[in-house]
């Protein structure tokens, strides 16, 4: 018998980290030696290069690919200054995972995101631009399903399963929609 999943497989996140403006450490311009830090949990994180030259308005353009796990809720981006005293945190910004995987665009969509980096005590520190894909798992993670088919017609021999699947949370393959009442029943009025 097939196994079913409660919750989807994990995805792989391609995201390229493009640049930052307005950065900030104590209120002062970063100088230089600004690199970004992309974590998906405690375990799971990338790195950019440093970028030597471009101060308060770095350019990367670094793509990381990471392993994005099926219960992550957000990915969390970390600006990073080297500086003579050691390496200092020049913000933070979560970025939602609803904000780029699932919805009505297709799986590998590429979204591009601007968010606000904030440092620990809540202060805007600059914003980071970033463009982000997801891509589905690897093909043998996937177990195999039975097709359901919304027809009634199936032949004695044909193994097709009529109906949808209930209450599982993996929605791949039902379709939904919207009811659409009578313009009638909603409206008792006459005009």
């Amino acid at each position: 018998m097939a196994k079913y999943y409660n919750h989807p497989p994990s995805r792989t996140l391609e995201i390229t980290i493009l640049s930052g403006e307005d950065l900030r450490i104590d209120r002062r311009s970063v100088k230089k030696n600004a690199f970004v830090i992309v974590r998906t949990d405690t375990n799971n994180f990338r790195t950019t290069e440093m970028d030597d030259d471009g101060g308060s308005y770095p350019k990367w353009n670094d793509r990381l690919v990471l392993d994005l796990p099926a219960h992550a809720q957000a990915v969390t981006l970390e600006v990073h200054c080297k500086t003579a005293f050691g390496i200092k945190i020049v913000g933070t910004a979560s970025v939602p995972v609803s904000d780029f995987a699932g919805g009505y665009l297709p799986e590998s969509y590429l979204h591009f995101l601007s968010y606000r980096l904030r440092d620990s005590r809540g202060v805007k520190n600059g914003i980071i631009n970033i463009s982000v894909k997801t891509k589905a798992a690897a093909a043998a993670a996937v177990v195999a399903r039975p097709q359901y088919s919304c027809s009634a017609s199936a032949s004695a021999g044909d193994q097709t399963t009529v109906g949808v699947p209930l209450g599982r949370s993996n929605f791949q393959n039902v379709v939904t929609g919207v009811p659409v009442w009578p313009y009638a029943y909603n409206n008792n009025r006459n005009f």
